[in-house]
């Protein structure tokens, strides 16, 4: 039986567009003018040009940013429960424009009415409920914590308004105002946003939108008085701002590209992993960045899977995305309609075979077939690059092992679906792949009490939940002395004053749990309050690989019991208690101003690691009917430390010892100045049970070994305490694997523990496993 046509009417939206011949920008509160070029917004579905849109300028975007900086007192100084109503005004509206928006997003985008209306729509007034809840619980759910201030936001075309809804609702519930930058592409439902704001009396400047290109993103992302950029879109463009925005103290977060695994066990219920697939790769025409992209089933039960998902595939629908009986519309235009083409032709000459649906595509508009890839190898460029379109590939496997290898064979870490009846081999899956978000028996779920975002090169930061307001509330800032550059390293012999012990003693580095001589053979000279104290080892490239090599082999610390870890570094505190003398020695050596205090408080502070190894907890949040979504801390891996040369025993180790507490391994560069008193941390840490690998000390040029750590691949994350200029070259050196970096170029005092670190030592995973009826 053939299905009839139902057609959704667009007369609404259509007459809204008519009225609008150009789509202008939203700024203090109203609709200027544009100043600088339009260009065409098209229907992809139809070909048809639906309207024109602005390109914004460089002088439209500071107007923008001080519009949104002349509201932030204001609109900071709100109660929690005022701003709390607004948001609540927004998601009302939303629901009471639903259809018309639906409509609007189909028209733009090429997308389906069905997924239009019944998800993306919904979710948006979802967001702003949920903010509104946070906005209400503010003062008592974040204490100490206040706005960012003014946020820079770019969003993509695949989810236009969602996108929005998911980056301007935490800004507003945290107190920020924010400058916004849709897709040239799909402008229409974010100048409908402009207007709700208008209808629903936001304070002018609170959200502006600025309308442009990507020249347009970067004057919004290179502004000086922007305060945090966050932006979602692919991974090559996130670098680009990685780069731009190097050494500028500015906040980032992103969300990138994704190649994510769809892992099919032999135990899996075929049937509804069929129906996965049509929800992975198939939904908004492959067009996301979380698409199950790479379907992986386990051997013994391959032919009958790909059976069934031949049949799936013979009864999708691709057309009038207004028609209620499509499965797919269309992508979202000719160009990416060519770069997938492009693509699936190279699949094809590296040897793969294409299958895909029978449909007979529209005449006009940019309409791709959906299918999969078979006989696709790992190196294969379709299995590396992100097709963003409705093609998946596919491999077999064997064991569970074999296919959490192959779910890993990836640069990005953003999804995973893993499809089992076997529950305990769901959830070890799960906990073994690499991504920010996995889902056990489902895919692309999304809520906005479900933190959302990725790992490796799919970015960091979160958006949803407690983790996504976090990224848009910072700690008041304290005005700190600037660090400054240390003096260069002299290797030559020193004919000077000296202060030399009775006997001569070697500083060696400590790499892979023993002490190793640094591999050029070169030791530079330490200076004290009296003179030259001694020498240490100056490392270089070499030894910053052999021992990131080290930390990778000691990847079972982060599998050990929270406990365990916590016992470790008790150890660690009662032998440094044991060696409070030599420490004290070493400072006052060094100069360090009351050495004494210091020592108790790098004590003090192992006990505070060791009693946050086992209290600093994920949570389960309450998200969709029959699931439990929970989100856990996960150790990054193997972390760069680069430590400050004040405080040289309590600031290395206030660094090092919450990294290690939350499960990770350390790679820390020692005091450059003062390198001797960590360089004599290796009796502690060798008594202490730390396992071998996972606290590796070197010496040595600060900066020189920042930038290697920087540039490894190896590194997932990296801390640095130095200059401006060192901060800039390590946020510049840091776009090969998207490492997050933090950087603090003040001076500060190191006496108190700072929790921010136990944040940063950990990235949520959101996994969210079937549950109830």
């Amino acid at each position: 039986m053939a299905y009839g046509p139902a057609p959704e009417s667009s007369a609404e939206a259509r007459d809204w567009i008519k009225t609008r011949s150009v789509i202008p920008h939203f700024i203090g509160g109203k609709f200027p003018a544009p100043e600088g070029e339009t260009t065409e917004v098209y229907n992809p579905a139809t070909d048809e040009v639906l309207t024109r849109v602005a390109l914004g300028t460089e002088a439209e975007v500071d107007a923008a940013v001080k519009a949104a900086r002349a509201a932030l007192p204001k609109w900071t100084a709100l109660a929690g429960h005022e701003r709390a109503t607004y948001l609540y005004a927004l998601a009302r509206h939303v629901q009471k424009r639903e259809r018309f928006l639906a409509v609007l997003e189909t028209l733009d985008n090429g997308k389906t009415i069905r997924e239009t209306r019944d998800i993306d729509i919904p979710l948006v007034a979802r967001h702003f409920y949920h903010h509104a809840g946070w906005a209400e619980m503010i003062e008592s759910d974040f204490p100490g914590l206040s706005p960012v201030g003014v946020c820079g936001q770019i969003i993509p075309w695949n989810f236009p308004l969602l996108m929005l809804a998911w980056k301007v609702a935490p800004a507003l519930a945290a107190g920020n105002t924010v400058v916004l930058k849709p897709a040239d592409l799909t402008p229409l439902t974010a100048m409908a946003f402009a207007e709700i704001c208008v209808e629903i009396g936001l304070p002018a400047g609170v959200v502006n939108i600025v309308q442009g290109d990507g020249a347009t993103g970067a004057a919004l992302a290179g502004h000086s008085d922007v305060n945090k950029l966050a932006f979602t879109g692919s991974t090559d463009v996130g670098r680009v701002l990685r780069r731009q925005l190097a050494g500028s103290g500015k906040r980032l977060s992103l969300e990138l590209g994704g190649k994510s695994p769809f892992i099919v066990f032999e135990d899996a219920d075929l049937d509804a992993a069929v129906e996965g697939v049509v929800d992975a790769i198939w939904f908004n025409q492959g067009e996301v960045c979380c698409a199950g992209s790479r379907i992986l089933v386990q051997e013994g039960v391959a032919e009958r899977f790909f059976a069934k998902l031949d049949a799936r595939l013979q009864t999708l629908r691709v057309g009038d995305p207004l028609d209620k009986t499509m499965d797919m519309g269309a992508v979202v235009s000719r160009k990416q309609l060519a770069r997938i083409t492009a693509l699936l032709a190279q699949g094809e000459a590296e040897g793969a075979t294409l299958r895909r649906a029978p449909v007979i595509l529209p005449e006009t508009g940019a309409f791709c077939a959906p299918g999969y890839f078979s006989g696709t190898a790992p190196a294969h460029t379709v299995s590396q690059t992100e097709i963003f379109g409705p093609v998946a590939t596919t491999l077999t496997f064997r064991t569970p092992d074999e296919a959490v290898t192959l779910a890993n064979d990836t640069r990005y870490g953003l999804s995973a679906s893993v499809w089992s009846e076997n529950i305990n081999r769901a959830i070890e899956t799960a906990a073994a792949v690499k991504a920010g978000v996995v889902w056990i028996n489902a895919t692309n779920i999304f809520d906005a009490g479900a933190p959302f975002g990725g790992m490796r090169e799919s970015g960091f930061g979160r958006e949803g939940g407690r983790l996504g307001m976090l990224e848009y509330l910072t700690r008041p800032q304290i005005a700190r002395k600037p660090r400054l550059e240390p003096s260069a390293p002299d290797i030559a012999p020193f004919t000077g004053k000296a202060d030399r012990p009775a006997i001569d003693i070697t500083a060696k580095l400590y790499i892979g749990g023993k002490q190793v001589r640094a591999d050029g053979g070169q030791s530079y000279t330490v200076m004290g309050k009296n003179g030259a104290i001694g020498q240490a080892a100056m490392a270089n490239r070499k030894d910053i690989r052999n021992a990131v090599e080290a930390a990778a082999k000691a990847g079972g610390w982060g599998g050990v019991t929270a406990h365990n870890r916590a016992q470790v570094l008790y150890f660690l505190a009662e032998n440094l208690e044991q060696r409070r003398a030599e420490f004290v020695a070493a400072l006052t050596a060094a100069g360090t101003p009351k050495p004494g205090d210091e020592v108790e408080a790098a004590i003090r502070r192992a006990f505070w690691a060791a009693a946050q190894a086992d209290k600093f907890d994920g949570s389960v949040t309450a998200t969709k009917s029959r699931h439990v979504t929970m989100t856990v801390n996960e150790p990054f891996g193997v972390m760069g430390i680069v430590a400050p040369d004040e405080a040289p025993l309590l600031g290395l180790l206030a660094l090092i010892l919450p990294a290690v507490a939350m499960g990770n391994r350390v790679v820390a560069v020692a005091s450059q100045s003062h390198p001797l008193v960590g360089a004599r941390l290796y009796q502690v840490l060798e008594t202490s049970d730390v396992p071998a690998g996972v606290i590796n000390l070197v010496t040595g040029e600060r900066d020189v070994l920042a930038k290697t750590l920087a540039e490894h691949d190896e590194v997932a994350a990296l801390w640095y305490c130095g200059s401006a200029s060192g901060a800039a070259m390590v946020e510049t050196a840091s776009v090969g694997n998207l490492k997050p970096v933090w950087a603090e170029t003040g001076v500060r005092d190191w006496q108190t523990p700072d929790p921010d670190l136990l944040r940063k030592a950990t990235q949520g995973k959101t996994i969210w496993i079937p549950y109830g009826a």
